[in-house]
């Protein structure tokens, strides 16, 4: 009876185990979910990229990141832009403390210098992206590009080179009033050494390069006349750095300012149908707000005759019902 019991105990025991080493228990279909759940998960990316059509075929969906590379690259043009407007107002700022002072510090002149290099780099980048943009047009359409894609690049291409020139010309704007204030410094020290010049003479010294065609005979021989002579000299390098800067740019700007000239009608109705439609979307808040204005008075004007009526009703009922009595 022993031995049977225990052969009984064994049977349960094996019966246990078998289900262990078979694939297709409960384990092994834990198992084989977990390798399918697997094999789904590295297959996700694929999946992706793949949408069934209406045949049950499979094909591969495509997006196009060419117009959201193309924003990247005109909000990268609009923030430089803006920090070149940044730095131009650096500049007038150094050039008023410059112009101040007899002898300006040397590191107010490094850093008015450090700025004007920083301006002429990030244009460069700008003209170097506009450029590259406006040569992509021609690439557009041999790719048949849709037209309102083009239409887009070619408007929001426009625009930024329309920035970009209004904040060159202030720039170049600045540099030339520096130019003029600067010379009539000049012009000044020369009258306190007891040298009148004309503007015509005073031309020829700059382009010649050559401060001493006027100073040569003035004898310092005082205080007064020696600083005069040390602001004209100073005054003249800062004019020959600022005539070297404004014909590195200048090239860069006539190109630039010749391509806005050619656009300068499309943007301008551009601008049109924008300040049209601003003024068409506030016409429309007026008449929008009189409307529900107009609204409420016809409703509280409703409600009063109803209520008028509602009484006059009451009083002929109260009339009738006497009468009738």
């Amino acid at each position: 009876g022993r031995e049977r019991a225990r052969e009984g105990e064994a049977v349960p025991a094996a019966a246990a185990r078998a289900p262990l080493s078979s694939g297709r228990g409960p384990a092994g279909e834990a198992s084989g979910g977990c390798r399918a759940a697997a094999g789904m998960k590295d297959r996700l990316a694929d999946l992706a990229e793949c949408k069934g059509n209406e045949d049950g075929e499979t094909v591969i969906v495509e997006k196009d990141h060419f117009m959201d590379d193309f924003f990247q690259q005109v909000e990268e043009i609009r923030n430089n832009i803006a920090k070149i407007a940044q730095n131009v107002e650096e500049v007038k700022k150094q050039h008023s403390i410059i112009l101040s002072a007899p002898n300006p510090e040397g590191r107010t002149k490094e850093e008015l210098e450090e700025l004007n290099e920083e301006i002429k780099k990030i244009a460069n980048k700008i003209r170097a992206r506009l450029k590259a943009i406006e040569q992509s047009f021609d690439q557009g359409e041999n790719a048949n590009r849709t037209s309102v894609d083009l239409r887009i690049r070619k408007t929001q291409h426009s625009v930024l080179a329309h920035k970009f020139v209004e904040v060159m010309t202030e720039y170049n704007e600045t540099q030339t009033l520096f130019r003029e204030r600067s010379k009539g410094r000049i012009q000044r020290q020369l009258e306190i050494t007891g040298k009148t010049t004309t503007d015509e003479e005073l031309e020829e010294m700059l382009e010649s390069g050559n401060p001493s065609i006027f100073t040569s005979d003035i004898i310092s021989d005082s205080q007064i006349t020696r600083q005069a002579l040390n602001e004209i000299e100073s005054r003249h390098k800062d004019i020959m750095k600022l005539e070297t800067s404004i014909r590195e740019l200048h090239e860069m700007f006539m190109d630039m300012a010749m391509f806005v000239e050619t656009q300068g009608e499309m943007i301008n109705n551009i601008e049109k149908n924008v300040m049209n439609a601003s003024d068409y979307v506030e016409h429309a808040k007026e008449e929008t707000k009189k409307a529900v204005k107009y609204q409420s008075k016809a409703r509280r004007k409703l409600m009063f005759i109803i209520i008028c009526v509602t009484v006059l009703l009451l009083i002929l009922g109260i009339i009738l019902a006497t009468t009738l009595s």
